[in-house]
């Protein structure tokens, strides 16, 4: 019997790979088909791949145009080398965090961008993501084809909300506005309106699902993880803290409104049939993100992103063996335990 779901996948730079191996897994489960995918800035990046694979090859095209995506990144990638690429095995995320962190490329590169602004360092606003995107997607014939419809999150700048792309608005510039850090890249304008990066409202925005798709399952693929024990105090700490707390937030939000629905739906204060019950899973792996920084979200080498994609596909391997019976049948998180 075939199973439907949604999908709902985090932004989070080359953090983006963790989605990438959770979303090669689930595409070994033939039995489960995608309705709708919300998703933001490298979300929504790995959303229109998966869509373009499966259109033009099946699950086995849409496996190796993510592959494909990832290799690119890699290649088109400026920027310190990591030293490990040479072993079969990328070591510890700590490891990979601290070389990073401690780069004089990224330590450098945060000085500039704290110092100029993109409009400064690129005025001709060249953006090396848009060649790579014309050249996969065929957006004509996938992101408004037959296949899972997808919702593309931004944030607009001067009036401070989500906007939501889908059908006909999803082109190469609502995926860059997508992943638009302002800290790096101009503005996004679309339509006389200016974007950034979506995570700042909405990563992702989970409403477009309740209106958009018929399914009631919402897989939620995270990547900014949620909890922390310590208590950050080294300034790095602490800016990476506030980056995972600030792309979060939205979710957070939208997670306590999706309760407070299910909880009237409990009560009959509302009936059945009038709101949409979701029912919400989640595949995550804050151990592993947590061991992570910002500063690998900027840095795609390839110790990073397979040391990510292996961490992604050994969560989705998790969750399908604990979980993938309640599709369809009842949510396998606790919302009230996960996010409030």
């Amino acid at each position: 019997m075939t199973k439907t779901l949604n999908l709902a996948l985090q932004g989070g730079g080359a953090h983006g790979a963790y989605t990438w191996g959770a979303l090669d897994r689930l595409l070994d489960e033939k039995d489960i088909r995608f309705e709708a995918i919300t998703a933001t800035s490298a979300g929504a990046m790995n959303a229109a791949m998966l869509v373009t694979g499966l259109e033009q090859g099946g699950r086995q095209g849409a496996r190796d145009k993510l592959a494909e995506f990832w290799n690119r990144i890699t290649e088109n990638a400026a920027g310190p080398r990591s030293p490990f690429a040479m072993f079969a095995l990328p070591p510890d995320p700590k490891v990979l965090n601290a070389f990073y962190s401690m780069s004089p490329a990224y330590l450098a590169g945060e000085w500039v961008t704290r110092t100029f602004s993109p409009y400064q360092l690129n005025p001709l606003n060249l953006n090396p993501l848009r060649d790579l995107l014309d050249d996969m997607i065929d957006f004509g014939a996938v992101c408004r084809g037959n296949g899972p419809k997808i919702f593309v999150n931004a944030t607009n700048v001067q009036k401070g909300r989500v906007r939501v792309f889908t059908g006909d608005e999803i082109t190469t510039d609502a995926l860059l506005a997508s992943a638009c850090l302002p800290s790096l890249f101009q503005a996004v304008e679309i339509d006389g309106e200016s974007y950034w990066d979506g995570g700042y409202m909405g990563n992702p925005a989970i409403w477009p699902l309740v209106h958009g798709a018929t399914c009631r399952d919402v897989l939620i693929v995270h990547i900014n993880p949620i909890i922390r024990e310590e208590v950050p105090v080294t300034a790095t700490e602490i800016a990476n803290r506030i980056n995972e707390l600030s792309f979060n937030a939205s979710l957070m939000r939208e997670m306590r409104a999706v309760d407070f629905v299910q909880r009237l739906l409990d009560e009959g204060t509302i009936p059945e049939g009038r709101w949409k019950r979701l029912r919400i899973h989640s595949v995550r792996d804050d151990e592993t993100m947590r061991s992570f920084g910002v500063a690998t979200k900027s840095t795609p080498d390839w110790s990073v992103l397979t040391r990510l994609r292996e961490a992604g596909a050994a969560s989705m391997e998790t969750w399908l063996a604990d979980h993938k019976d309640k599709i369809g049948v009842s949510d396998s998180v606790d919302i009230q335990a996960e996010f409030l």
